[in-house]
């Protein structure tokens, strides 16, 4: 049976996230990935120019997957404050529940990487804060920049303590009775 068109591409960046996974984490290399699949190098540069490629491709899904739970959380919660908690709730939710992808979101894949790789995680987060800058605005907060930088700085905090973790100290842990030490 032939392969739908892009389910080859998925696997792979599937089985790149995978292997960002691993507790006791090492630089991926083409080889060891293409080792995982059972290809050769060749054939993961048939669909990919690039390893850089590959890492935006988990970029794209990370920015995709939280903005669009961002833009319904946004869109069906009015009150500012209750939008801003839940924004930082679903950016953690999803550090845990794709601790792959945390590796990438926190740098630690991407060193030794192509610099564009490392400036479009740190623009996710720029969009991100300004997301929960608009929602403390919105909840007529007097100083929404410092407290949404404060909200980002703690998500970014939770994500490297969970990644240098092994994965073991989860980001949503105590999360909810540190909650109230975020609020303004």
């Amino acid at each position: 049976m032939p392969r739908v068109k892009g389910e080859r591409k998925l696997e792979i960046l599937k089985a790149l996230a995978q292997m960002l996974e691993a507790p006791r984490w090492e630089k991926i290399t083409t080889a060891a990935l293409a080792a995982k699949l059972a290809v050769s190098e060749a054939a993961l540069y048939r669909h990919f120019a690039s390893k850089a490629q590959m890492y935006e491709g988990l970029i794209e899904f990370i920015e995709n997957s939280v903005f669009t739970l961002a833009n319904k959380i946004t869109n069906d919660e009015s009150d500012g404050n209750k939008q801003a908690e839940r924004l930082l709730e679903m950016l953690l939710a999803f550090a845990e529940k794709n601790p792959g992808m945390v590796r990438v979101m926190t740098g630690d894949a991407l060193v030794g990487e192509h610099e564009r790789l490392q400036a479009r995680m740190n623009q996710f987060f720029d969009r991100f804060e300004a997301t929960l800058k608009q929602a403390l605005r919105q909840a007529s907060d007097g100083d929404a920049p410092a407290h949404a930088g404060t909200l980002l700085r703690y998500a970014i905090g939770s994500l490297h303590q969970y990644a240098k973790s092994g994965f073991v100290k989860k980001p949503t842990e105590g999360y909810a009775a540190q909650r109230s030490h975020l609020s303004a």
